[in-house]
């Protein structure tokens, strides 16, 4: 049966669930490998923790996992998109279905951490794996290694490719491959993410727009001529002011949020120069679209009230994620088969300790289970979602954390930088390579995914990113010291 056929008969006669496919010899095979790549994948983590570099700057990050492809005999194509972080890595053997896996492994600015049980910043570092990236990246490679190998032992047909995905964090990565068209010809797209628990996601995140305002105003002395100066200062704070009136007449579940990433350098100066970062997100990216507009006016009317000027830079768009509940049965039923995490008693004496700094405390044995297809509305967004808009997608969280670990906390850069974030990666690297393996061996299924990410999406969607056309924000973790240009 042709693809045409097949996706014309999904359509019409769409498929509840799917038995799998693939021959208990082959899965146990698979399982085995990521056991014994099981040490290379916590090397890798650990190194990429060490390093814990920013988004647009994962340069050693981002060489390491391609040369761990390249070894395993992918063919890498780096720097796509115009991102020098970015790589598409690709096995190709003969025609059949594109299976891509996603890999991120940017850091977080400000949470610099010991991989001790106990709040232990590193002197000397800025960032930190506060959402276990260094995880996410080692792991999916680890699983692309296994699937490659699979491929060759049973002569299957495709290709698998693994996107290396650089700052996730805010500089919406993901988007500008989705522009350039680099997920155009995939049938499905794979991915996971550290957590606290074990468990497969077909819910919605957050659809958001990010962006740096930048006020330009006149510098004198605060003290001697503050008439002669025009602070940008000024121009920030009314905005903040105004944004903050601006909550109540918005629609329900938005969320706004900023930082001042410049307020000057000295307090009898009247700064000439000052900036805010801002998010706004929500679950439809109309809405996103349209409250953005509207604090984009805040800040004009903050320019005209200081004596100032403004300029906006969005640094980062994401859509909603559209959950695949096709992919997601294929994917829950393979974790149900791997299981969760076993810790060892050391490994829970530290998670204990870990616990008792947590303002929310879970079970430790929770890491064992496995819970049910989560289909709820998700209150953190990702770039991932673009790419469930034009290519059937599907995703896991993994236990990489004590339970009860908020992301963006120091406690998850200390789990996601010892045994307990790699056996988390170990449990989805096994996951997402028996389902990508299963896939390669179901048409009939990415058929069926196909049609629901059609269905979903509706019959007139054309695909335009929310950051428009501008290119990829390669300095957004790099505050400015003075105006562009200055």
């Amino acid at each position: 049966m042709t693809k045409a056929a097949l996706l014309f008969t999904a359509l019409c006669f769409p498929l509840a669930a799917h038995a799998q496919n693939l021959p208990d010899a082959q899965r146990t095979a698979i399982v085995a490998d990521v056991d014994t790549r099981a040490p290379v994948l916590a090397s890798t983590a650990k190194s990429i923790w060490n390093w814990a570099e920013v988004g647009y700057q994962e340069a050693k990050s981002s060489a390491l996992l391609e040369a761990e492809l390249k070894k395993g005999g992918f063919a890498i194509t780096p720097g796509v998109a115009d991102m020098p972080t970015a790589f598409v890595a690709s096995f190709k053997q003969g025609a059949g279905p594109v299976i891509a896996i996603l890999a991120e492994y940017d850091a977080l600015p400000g949470l610099a951490q010991t991989a001790d049980p106990s709040l232990a910043p590193i002197a000397g570092k800025a960032a930190g794996h506060g959402c276990g990236h260094n995880i996410f990246g080692a792991a999916s490679v680890t699983a692309a290694l296994s699937i490659k190998d699979w491929m060759v032992a049973n002569k299957v047909a495709g290709e698998l490719r693994v996107y290396g995905t650089p700052a996730e964090e805010g500089g919406s990565g993901k988007v500008y491959m989705v522009r350039a068209g680099l997920f155009d010809d995939v049938d499905a797209t794979l991915h996971w993410h550290p957590g606290d628990a074990n468990g497969v996601s077909a819910g919605k995140t957050l659809a958001n727009i990010s962006g740096k305002f930048r006020f330009k105003g006149l510098s004198a002395h605060a003290a001697a001529a503050p008439d002669k100066g025009r602070s940008a200062l000024d121009g920030v704070e009314v905005m903040n002011v105004a944004v903050n009136y601006l909550r109540e007449h918005i629609p329900m579940a938005t969320r706004i949020h900023y930082v001042v990433t410049n307020g000057g350098e000295a307090p009898n100066v009247v700064p000439d120069f000052a900036e805010s970062y801002y998010y706004v997100r929500h679950t439809d990216p109309e809405v996103v679209k349209s409250v953005m507009e509207r604090v984009k006016k805040a800040a004009e009317g903050a320019a005209i009230a200081t004596g100032t000027t403004v300029e906006f830079e969005a640094t980062g768009g994401v859509y909603s994620m559209l959950g695949n509940d096709t992919l997601a049965q294929v994917m829950d039923r393979n974790l149900q088969s791997v299981g969760g995490v076993t810790w060892t008693p050391a490994e829970l004496q530290w998670a204990s300790a870990i616990q008792k700094t947590l303002p929310t405390r879970k079970p430790l044995d929770s890491v064992r289970s496995v819970a049910p297809i989560w289909r709820g509305d998700g209150a953190a967004s990702s770039d991932v979602s673009d790419i469930s808009w034009v290519s059937p997608t599907v995703g896991l969280g993994t236990a990489t954390w004590v339970p009860g670990t908020p992301a963006h906390s120091w406690q998850a850069v200390a789990a996601s930088g010892m045994s307990i974030g790699a056996k988390g990666g170990v449990v989805a690297a096994k996951t997402i390579a028996l389902t990508g393996a299963e896939l390669f061996r179901s048409p009939a299924t990415l058929a069926a995914a196909k049609a629901e990410l059609l269905r979903l999406r509706g019959p007139s969607f054309t695909y335009r990113a929310l950051l428009g056309d501008r290119k990829p924000a390669l300095d957004y973790r790099k505050p400015m010291a003075a105006g562009p240009g200055e």
